[in-house]
Parts: C-alpha cells; structure tokens; sequence
C-alpha cells in the first residue's frame, strides 16, 4: 500500500542520477508543475541538446559551474527567440489577426518561451546554498522570497534570476519622483516603475476636507504614502497578499507614516465609509501565470468589477470613488469601453471628471513589440467617480 500524502504537501521532484532514485522539493513562484522527465546536464552538456530537450519537456538538473548554467541559458533564449528563422517561411495569413488574436499569440508564444528556458535547473541545500562551482551568495534573496529555509529543493534557473533581481530593486528602491522618495518593492509585489499613474494621483483634485481615504489593492503602499504626503489625514491601505502587506508595511515605516496609514488584510473594502476610495487595479482581463501577473490580470475582471460594484456603499457623504485604468484593454478588443461604462452606472456612480495621460515607458514607442499597434493608443486615466 502506498504511503499517504497530505493534499497540502509540497510538490516533489524526481530523477535517477548515478543509478540511484533520488527526490527533492520542488519549488515555482509562478505554479509550473514539477516536470517529470530529468536528466543530469553539466559542462560538457551541448546547448542544442539542451534546447532541443527543453523543448520536449525534458528537464536538466545542472551539476557543472554555476556560471556555465548561466551561459547556457543565454544560449537557450538565444534559441527561443529565433525560433522559426530558419527554414521555409510559413505563408502570410489572408486576413489580419484582430487585436485580441494577436494579444492570445502573444501570451502563448510567451508562455512557451517561459516553460523551455525553466526547464534548466538548480540544486539548493536547505539553507540556500549550492552545490555547484562558482556558485553565488544567493541566500538572502531566497530568504526574502520563499522565508526561511528547510530542506533542499530543486529550482529553475530563471526563477533564481528572478529572486536576485527583486532582491536588487528591494535593496536599491525604485524614485518616486511625485513622493519624492524611494519606495523598495519585495519579491512578487508589484514595483510602482511606470510612474504616469503615480502623477495622476499626485495632481488630481482631492474632496473637499477629504480626511479619511482608503487605498484599495495597495500593493508597496505608494499611493497610500502618496496621499498621506498630500495631507489625507488617515488612510487604511487593503490588500489580500501577505508579501504586498509586509511590503507596505516596509515602506510606509521607512517613509515615518505608520501612525498615519493603516494597513488591513481585506478584500477590497473595509467594512466602514470614507471621503476618498482609491483603487489601481490590474488592468488586463486574464488569467496570470505567476505572482507578478495578479498586479497585470484580473480574471474576468473581479477585483474591477467589485470595486465599481461596491464603492459607493463606502463613501462618506460627498465622497469620490479614484479609479486608476489604462484603455489598453479596449485597443486590444479585450474589454469594450461600453462594458466599462455600464458596470460603473450599474455601481450607481456617475463620472464627475476623467484625467487622462500617456505612457511614457519604453514599450509605448517601440514599433517592433506585437502590440504596438495598440500599445500606441493607450492612455492610463484616472476617473473621479461619485454617488449617483
């Protein structure tokens, strides 16, 4: 009889090295299955093989210098990215994809990129050393990722990148140039880097004797330390994310304003009114594929739906409901701007004034990315909606 594993038990990853059966831990931020077919790769590995068994869900569990991994993964998105170079070329399709079709190629072809570059592996030793040649100091990156830890556990290379990354901008912080101060995202929250919609809310009309205002789905808090610098008396900051909360909580401590923002696990609102209700949610409908996408996709739409929804039973007599969107799920036949319109009559709000303002990020101008076409029109607006 076979032993009983708990629902809630880590994932387990296995493979056969030196004739013997062996297991891990198996970690993914973004959810990715623990593959099932694992080889052992090391120096002498040849990039092709290994593009041509990522490609076919075979895995590569590294045992050679940790620098090497690293040049083999640049090998293998080097291959990636031109796959289909060679060869015939396939025929131009009669009828152009419409915006919609193109954003869902765009995803898969992203997708599979991801899942064949996260098929190079790493081993790690439960305090998050490992045992490789040349190995980096990767412990407190993973600390601040995944807590602390305890036991070995198998990873990929590309989520490993991903952590000493975070950790990089968590260390260095990213200038807000409206708060003028640094606000330092943690791993998985989302890092206030497009900074067009922290200008709308810098510079858009606060109510009247507005006091109390909630920051909804605030993520590193920047909105919320925004408005308190703007002299909102108290504000309490939501978010459902563990990581987001301890983030905000960082932040805000650093920047002295503690006393003056509280932050509570809700989802969406809490349960009292307030003049000022300000929420930036994702702006794509979608499902995501990792922590960092929840700050991109909402799955039909929830988190906007809700907010319009329920808002208006959160206001204080004269109160305003903010809502942060950019159009670019109009340009990309993903959410028509009716549908928009009707969930917020539906919500019984009316729009008082919308203030509108172009990207300013480096894809809004690059004429190579699929969706410039629609990325070309976007505008991120602020609404100020009321009560009906």
């Amino acid at each position: 009889m076979l032993p009983h594993t708990p629902a809630d038990a880590p994932a387990r990853i296995h493979w056969t090295e030196g004739g013997e059966a062996r297991s891990a831990r198996w970690r993914s931020e973004s959810g990715m299955p623990a593959p099932k077919k694992v080889v052992i790769a090391n120096d002498q590995t040849p990039a092709d093989v290994a593009y041509r068994l990522a490609c076919e869900g075979t895995a590569l569990l590294w045992r050679g210098d940790f620098q090497n991994a690293r040049q083999l993964l640049q090998a293998l998105a080097r291959r990636a990215d031109h796959k289909g170079d060679k060869g015939k070329r396939a025929k131009a399709p009669k009828v152009a994809a419409t915006p919609a079709e193109a954003f869902h190629l765009h995803r898969q072809a992203q997708s599979q990129r991801a899942r064949t570059l996260a098929m190079l592996l790493l081993p790690f030793e439960a305090n998050y050393s490992m045992p490789l040649r040349r190995a980096p100091d990767v412990k407190v990156a993973c600390n601040e990722a995944y807590g602390r830890g305890e036991e070995p556990f198998v990873a990929s290379m590309r989520e490993l990148l991903g952590l000493i990354g975070a950790h990089e901008w968590r260390k260095n912080g990213v200038e807000v140039a409206a708060l003028e101060e640094r606000i330092h995202p943690h791993y998985g929250v989302f890092s206030p880097i497009r900074g067009e919609y922290v200008e709308l809310v810098a510079n858009a009309p606060l109510p009247a004797g507005a006091k109390v205002a909630f920051d909804i789905g605030t993520g590193t808090g920047v909105l919320a330390a925004l408005l308190a610098k703007r002299g909102v008396q108290h504000i309490v900051a939501t978010d459902m994310d563990a990581r987001a909360l301890s983030c905000a909580r960082e932040n805000l401590h650093r920047l002295g304003l503690e006393h003056t923002v509280e932050l509570m696990k809700a989802d969406l609102f809490p349960d009292r009114r307030a003049d000022l209700v300000l929420c930036n949610p994702p702006w794509l409908p979608g499902r995501p594929s990792s922590s960092l996408e929840y700050a991109v996709y909402d799955p039909d739409s929830r988190m906007l739906k809700g907010f319009l929804g329920g808002v208006a039973a959160h206001l204080a007599p004269g109160g305003e409901a903010w809502l942060i969107l950019s159009d670019l799920a109009e340009h990309l036949g993903l959410r028509p701007r009716a549908e928009l319109d009707g969930w917020i009559a539906a919500g019984g709000l009316k729009v008082i004034e919308r203030h509108d303002v172009r990207p300013s990020h480096p894809r809004a101008s690059d004429a190579t990315d699929p969706l410039h076409a629609a990325r070309s029109k976007e505008l991120t607006s602020l609404w100020r909606l009321a009560a009906q």
